[in-house]
């Protein structure tokens, strides 16, 4: 397929630029394995489950990486720290060429320098502060949560709070995990009540997220590793669902890519402990790959050309999502991070 194949027209006032009033009162489109699309509010998902179910939440917590400084010359700087690299220094997203020094909020300064690396240079950020190393610490005194860029805005008090799920528990993303922006724990209980089980995991959400896809043709895009902690106790309990005939579903693409990543054996394996698989994942599902895992998503709507996009379709089939698209276009569902859920049955 072509990556041409996965454009599609979006109005922009469409786009969500600020979350709903309420997590759970955003709209959600129902997908069946048969096309039937059904428009309900997200506070009814427990509708769509039966005892038995596995639902597989990703409880990775977005760091406010998001850095906004000042160069010597008194210009203004913008980046988001992407990865340490072990030894104080910071791999960074940020337009422009800049090496040097940069100060932030707070009194925290920083040095840009460039390396080589694959046969050209990358930028890296070191802090530089007297008696402040702990990043944790840096980040609560100087960052900002890292909005998408279609956001065309500054990041404030309220996405400290909204652009993370309620149940994030592990640092370490650079983006929110967005399917999972919707839950209550009042929606939580309603489906635990049902006799859903409700279990976790983690990835990583890392810079791949903010890359497009520059290649022709699908096929030829390589996603950038991102890295996933799964309970061995979460994959045994999946397989017993499976076979006991309940169907599993992840919530988000982050959620399915870190199962169908391990399960598929398309992963690198780190040091596990305590019953616990790690590893990174650089998976990457398009239409034609076969799920190992996953039976059912709940997504957002997602960007044009996008690998999110692409794991929906794979999962869907092309043309029933392209048709959901168009439905939720017309009436007029929110799109993209703070927007409205889909759910394919």
């Amino acid at each position: 397929m072509k990556t041409a194949d996965f454009d599609f027209y979006l109005p922009q006032n469409i786009i969500a630029f600020r979350p709903s009033p309420e997590r759970d009162g955003s709209r959600m489109l129902v997908v069946q394995r048969d096309g039937t699309l059904e428009h309900r509010l997200f506070k009814d998902i427990s509708k769509y489950f039966v005892s038995g179910d596995l639902l597989i939440l990703n409880n990775t917590k977005v760091m406010p990486v998001r850095l906004i400084g000042k160069k010597p010359s008194g210009g203004r700087i913008d980046l988001i720290l992407v990865k340490g690299d072990g030894a104080g220094a910071w791999e960074i997203l940020c337009r422009g060429r800049y090496v040097g020094l940069v100060s932030f909020r707070s009194g925290i300064k920083a040095e840009i320098f460039e390396i080589s690396l694959n046969g050209g240079n990358s930028r890296r950020l070191r802090f530089v502060n007297d008696g402040i190393s702990d990043i944790s610490e840096i980040l609560a005194l100087c960052g900002a949560m890292p909005l998408p860029p279609y956001i065309r805005r500054m990041p404030d008090e309220d996405d400290m709070l909204r652009y993370q799920t309620i149940y994030a528990e592990k640092s370490g993303s650079i983006a929110a995990p967005t399917a999972g922006l919707h839950f209550t724990e009042d929606v939580l209980q309603d489906l635990k009540a049902k006799g859903v089980l409700v279990r976790r995991l983690t990835l990583h959400v890392g810079a791949g997220t903010f890359i497009p896809i520059k290649t022709e043709r699908v096929h030829d895009h390589e996603m950038q590793a991102e890295y996933f902690e799964i309970g061995k106790s979460v994959l045994d309990e999946i397989r017993g669902v499976k076979k006991s005939g309940g169907k599993i579903v992840a919530v988000g693409t982050t959620a399915a890519r870190a199962l169908e990543g391990y399960l598929s054996g398309r992963y690198s394996p780190s040091v596990g402990s305590n019953g616990v698989v790690r590893g990174s994942t650089d998976i990457f599902i398009y239409p034609g790959y076969q799920f190992k895992a996953i039976d059912a998503l709940l997504t957002n709507f997602h960007l044009p050309q996008s690998t999110p996009l692409m794991l929906a379709s794979a999962l869907c089939g092309y043309n029933k999502l392209m048709v959901a698209y168009r439905e939720a276009i017309a009436k007029g569902y929110r799109f993209f991070s703070y927007g409205d859920a889909m759910l394919i049955l």
